[in-house]
């Protein structure tokens, strides 16, 4: 016999995770069954703003958001990649932008015949021969001209940076919209069931009972289902990642905000810069091993532009995972199943995977146990991936200036990673595994601004001339170029197209 469906979800904890599942739950699944978000005002959101990843469009589209509206409501500019500063060596940049690489030719993609022309000094750098990339220095933007469809316009990629308060208030209210039931209170105690340890319900300060059949746990570091009521083990991986706090802070808005994310490396960590349209948000991740909490924080309040809007948030963390995201009854979603430093904007991304996940695997009352475990598997696979990625960037560094970056330089890593390593140090190749979050290009960027740099070109790169390979190149350069020069600047467009209302002139 079939098992019953659920009749009641209860969503544990509001802020990005939190209305992100609702409302992406209130659109898929159509009021059956009943979904009811409990969460409290007295507990605050951690975070002054939100980078994002492209694959926030495919949420976006998911819920048919209107892309101008969400940005109207959330101060929000466009992303087209992130800068790092200092990571390989202090005075040097590069930029991890999204999109394609240059223009392919036969078999090989752009980047193998752009490694032969570089190991020999003749090729211009990376970023040039990247539409995003290019773009975003020249602080242009434009979404993908669809009308142009062999032209790099036609293929602009990018994100989003955003005031993640103002995104869950967004949420909050398309979800509520759609019949999802919000209650306000603390939860102070969780009821297990009987016999299989399910959570039952969850009582509220006031003395209310919440019921429910799944229950989502976006209560955060506290994780008050999946950790202090189920005891869920967690796999920590600070060993690769030693960065254990941060600091958050808001600036006054930059005049000209740029269309991108910013990285800049500091003595035992690193700081970022995210422009919106109102304000820049700030932090300083870094390892207490290595600094103070008082030299962190005068590190950070050292390095704004314009001075800080309030005193610093500090929040303290464990990377890693929980060993079993779905234990019983219980989702983890956001920082409740795991934390990945904010290095490549991938804490959203990591709620947009668990949530198609579930949807996935959505469950009858019996719970399958194999639905369960697959479940479980396949998200650690994307929790390592990107794992692996962001720790390339510590390994990779060449700085020796500071005891922090020496750790990182000589520390241990995860085979896998280990073996992207050697595979791209022999001959540039890079491989991408399954449906990995990052692409080639993605691995491509950072190795080689990290200064990784192939021992020997793609054969078959060999096959065309050098003066066809010269020539080939520098018209991918200058196309690229041309295309950026077309394009209207990233503050022009966002005030023509999705201004925030208080942000308009009279």
């Amino acid at each position: 016999m079939n098992a019953p469906s659920l009749q009641r979800i209860v969503i544990v904890g509001g802020g990005t995770a939190g209305w992100m599942t609702a409302a992406a739950f209130a659109k898929t699944l159509g009021g059956r069954p009943q979904i009811e978000l409990v969460e409290s005002d007295a507990i605050g959101a951690i975070g002054v703003g939100e980078a994002t990843i492209p694959m926030i469009q495919r949420f976006n589209a998911a819920l048919q958001i209107d892309e101008n509206e969400f940005l109207r409501e959330t101060h929000g500019t466009f992303k087209l990649g992130i800068e790092f500063t200092d990571w390989h060596r202090r005075g040097e940049s590069y930029m991890h932008g999204f999109g394609p690489i240059g223009q392919d030719a036969g078999v090989l993609s752009f980047d193998k015949y752009w490694q032969r022309l570089a190991g020999q000094g003749k090729a211009a750098p990376l970023g040039e021969y990247t539409m995003s990339v290019s773009a975003a220095y020249a602080k242009k933007f434009m979404r993908p001209a669809l009308d142009r469809p062999n032209s790099p316009l036609a293929s602009i990629t990018y994100a989003f940076q955003f005031d993640a308060t103002a995104y869950a208030g967004f949420l909050r209210r398309y979800a509520e919209k759609r019949g999802v039931r919000r209650t306000e209170g603390r939860i102070v105690d969780v009821q297990l069931r009987a016999g299989d340890g399910f959570v039952e319900s969850v009582q509220l300060e006031d003395g209310r009972r919440v019921v429910g059949d799944l229950f989502i746990d976006c209560s955060g570091f506290a994780g008050l289902l999946i950790e202090k009521a189920l005891h869920t083990e967690y796999d920590d991986w600070t060993e690769w990642l030693p960065c254990d706090r941060a600091l958050a802070v808001a600036s006054p808005a930059d005049a000209s905000p740029p269309p991108y994310t910013r990285s800049i490396a500091r003595e035992s960590g690193w700081q970022w810069r995210i422009p919106l349209q109102h304000r820049t948000g700030n932090g300083h991740v870094y390892c207490s091993e290595f600094l103070s909490d008082d030299e962190a924080a005068a590190t950070l309040l050292g390095n704004l532009e314009g001075g800080a809007l309030a005193e610093p948030r500090p929040v303290r963390f464990r990377t890693g995972m929980r060993r079993r995201v779905w234990n019983r009854n219980v989702i983890a979603v956001g920082l409740s199943s795991g934390f990945m430093e904010p290095l490549e904007s991938t804490s959203i991304h990591l709620i947009q995977a668990a949530i198609a996940r579930i949807l996935d695997f959505f469950p009858d009352s019996g719970f399958d146990s194999r639905d369960i475990d697959e479940f479980n598997r396949l998200l650690r696979i994307e929790y390592e991936g990107i794992r692996d990625f962001i720790i390339l960037h510590y390994k990779l560094t060449q700085r020796d200036d500071t005891p922090f970056w020496r750790h990182c330089a000589n520390m241990a890593v995860p085979e896998a990673l280990q073996r992207r390593i050697d595979l791209y140090r022999a001959h540039g190749r890079v491989v991408r595994e399954g449906n990995e979050l990052f692409t080639e290009q993605s691995w491509l960027q950072v190795m080689n601004g990290q200064g990784l740099r192939p021992a020997n070109p793609h054969p078959l790169a060999a096959n065309m001339s050098e003066p066809e390979l010269l020539a080939f190149t520098e018209e991918v350069r200058s196309v690229i170029a041309r295309c950026v020069a077309y394009m209207p600047g990233h503050g022009e467009f966002i005030a023509k197209n999705c201004r925030h209302r208080a942000a308009e002139p009279a």
